[in-house]
């Protein structure tokens, strides 16, 4: 599984409901890696670090377009 990280500028492009669907992807996938970090099967563990800073970005775009 290769991971991408996720620019600011490409995330305030998107529309509300993309942002929505983005920000549970991001989430279930955070959820599956920390069941496998409890398994012992997930081998980079840097992945649910970068993914919580994905959430953090998604969220802070919605609010800036929200306050706009």
């Amino acid at each position: 599984m290769s991971y991408t990280k996720l620019k600011f500028q490409d995330l305030l492009e998107k529309s509300e409901a993309e942002l929505q669907q983005l920000l549970r992807e991001k989430k279930m996938e955070l959820f599956e890696n920390r069941i496998k970090l409890k398994t012992m099967q997930l081998r980079d563990t840097s992945i649910i670090s970068k993914l919580r800073k994905d959430i953090a970005r998604i969220k802070t775009a919605m609010r800036q377009k929200r306050g706009n």
